[in-house]
């Protein structure tokens, strides 16, 4: 499991994650996040684009885990917190 000790560093685990490797990463976070079911039904009726599905989820998670583990922004090379 990795230590994230800045909001980017969340960032950077989930960007590369594909939809099964999302699921198998986060699994050991107990996140709150729409069950995985509910999601694999979406996309296999149509109802949601498989992209659209997992930036979301990532997005969710990385909120979660950024209030659940008090991050903040990474500072910058002047000292002051990079701004997204």
């Amino acid at each position: 499991m990795p230590i994230f000790k800045h909001i980017e560093d969340v960032e950077e685990w989930l960007e590369p994650m594909d939809y099964p490797g999302f699921w198998y990463s986060v699994q050991s976070y107990d996140l709150t996040l729409q069950p995985r079911c509910h999601c694999d039904q979406q996309i296999k009726d149509g109802e949601a684009d498989p992209a659209v599905v997992l930036e979301v989820l990532k997005h969710m998670a990385r909120l979660e885990l950024t209030k659940r583990l008090e991050l903040s922004r990474r500072p910058t090379k002047a000292g002051l917190y990079a701004v997204h």
